[in-house]
């Protein structure tokens, strides 16, 4: 027996077989390339086709089924809102799934709290009760652990960190994306380095070689370890708003570990002990000393080791 975890992104599609015990039987990723709305749905469909065909065949017959979507997901509902899927604002995955499922159960999740569970699971947060997986890519969101459970709120919506209010006063361009994540996402990084570009009609450094429209956030990293003016100060200027956002965390939840992730923390692992530092100014004094903050045991697998967890927990016993 087997269970079938599927990490579903705005860009890729990652599917995972997993034994009971955590250990990874076999593993496909597919880009999902310009497709939207129904097609996805279907991708993802022929995926799980695909898998228990195949699983049958191997002898690893597939039990239970999780998925982590980059949204949020209505449990009462069923359905999914994707902003980086278009035209999935209430798409009616669940349903769709159980067709091809049958009588296999399916669990789906956010990727945020899928994040926490697979650190949970097999990650850098194993043991660990209360723990907050604090997730910066493209945005920025937050899995939480309470008493060995993933806070979702009263509408599946808790963990949306990227709209933390951590600076004054109000702009229009938060909008669309909170405060917090218009600062320190990928994208983010990316917005501030343009905004410095344009103010600063002087600059003659590394960021300047490409039109400004075009920098991005791994633009600004590289920038940064050359010593490049602008790119220190935009990492300079995350590196305060993610220890602002760690030291919320701290003071807020108590945890015993912050864990750090997502493709920004790939270039940022190195800034940790000065982000750590950062945090020490803003939080509970006692708490922060208590919680260990480290990047993500598990990378870019974080996702789908948690929907292979959702899976193991909802699988018939």
């Amino acid at each position: 027996m087997a269970v079938l975890g599927i990490d579903l992104g705005g860009t890729k599609m990652a599917l995972a077989t997993f034994t009971d015990d955590g250990e990874k039987i076999s593993v496909n990723v597919k880009p999902l390339g310009n497709g939207q709305g129904k097609e996805v749905g279907m991708m993802v469909t022929t995926g799980i086709e695909t898998f228990l065909s195949s699983s049958l065949q191997e002898g690893n017959m597939i039990d239970s089924i999780g998925i982590s979507i980059p949204g949020i997901y209505r449990h009462k509902r069923g359905t999914v809102w994707a902003p980086n899927i278009p035209g999935w604002d209430d798409y009616p995955l669940l349903e769709e799934v159980k067709a091809v499922a049958g009588d296999i159960p399916v669990t789906i999740d956010s990727d945020r709290a899928c994040y926490i569970l697979g650190e949970y699971w097999k990650g850098n947060a194993r043991g660990c009760q209360d723990a907050i997986f604090m997730a910066v890519g493209t945005g920025i969101g937050a899995g939480i652990l309470v008493d060995g459970r993933v806070l979702r709120g009263s509408n599946d919506i808790a963990g949306a960190t990227g709209w933390m209010a951590l600076d004054r006063p109000f702009r229009k361009e938060y909008v669309s994306c909170g405060c917090y994540e218009h600062h320190a996402s990928g994208e983010g990084i990316a917005k501030v380095a343009r905004e410095y570009l344009a103010a600063d009609k002087s600059y003659s450094g590394m960021l300047g070689n490409k039109p400004s429209e075009m920098v991005t956030s791994h633009d600004v990293f590289a920038a940064f370890k050359q010593g490049d003016t602008i790119a220190k100060k935009v990492i300079e200027e995350a590196i305060v708003f993610w220890g602002m956002a760690i030291a919320n965390y701290v003071s807020l939840f108590n945890p015993q570990k912050i864990i750090l992730g997502g493709g920004v923390f790939g270039p940022a692992v190195k800034l940790i002990p000065h982000i750590t530092e950062e945090a020490k100014k803003w939080a509970q004094p006692i708490s922060i000393t208590q919680v260990s903050i480290e990047a993500s045991g598990l990378g870019t697998d974080a996702g789908v080791y948690g929907a292979g967890y959702l899976a193991l927990k909802s699988k018939p016993q």
